[in-house]
């Protein structure tokens, strides 16, 4: 009886010494991760020239000089498909499980009503968008 309570004890550290084991590689892997990153940024910060100047340190876009103030108006149009996009890419998302649920037998029927509910409740939701005049774009 001891035998086999040190036997399974014995088995007991092995698999938590292989559970480990496998966490030890992600987390060395990290830190050489980590490592690279840092020795790259420290490299390029003792062998870049650091000349600052006035004309270096002007804020440009696209290489042209900056004129006028830096406040500029960006119209609403712009966040609202920005976020219309992010609306249906996430909710394209929920498609992906419900299509391999709908693989498994016995899930087939529940799983397409479902998820034309769903795509009905985006079609209402892009269908109200519309007629609030929100995808014109004037």
């Amino acid at each position: 009886m001891v035998a086999e309570t040190g036997t399974a004890g014995t088995a007991g550290t092995v698999l938590a010494a292989d559970y480990f084991q496998s966490y030890s590689v992600v987390g060395l892997l990290a830190v050489v991760g980590v490592l690279f990153v840092a020795v790259a940024f420290g490299a390029g910060r003792l062998l870049r020239p650091v000349v600052p100047t006035p004309e270096k340190l002007l804020t440009y876009e696209c290489g042209v000089d900056p004129v006028g103030e830096g406040w500029a108006h960006t119209q609403v149009r712009y966040y609202v498909y920005a976020f219309l996009y992010v609306i249906f890419a996430v909710d394209s998302i929920f498609l992906f499980p419900w299509a391999t649920v709908f693989a498994a037998p016995g899930y087939g029927a529940a799983t397409l009503v479902e998820m034309f509910i769903f795509l009905g409740f985006l079609a209402v939701g892009l269908l109200y968008a519309y007629k609030k005049g929100v995808l014109t774009w004037t």
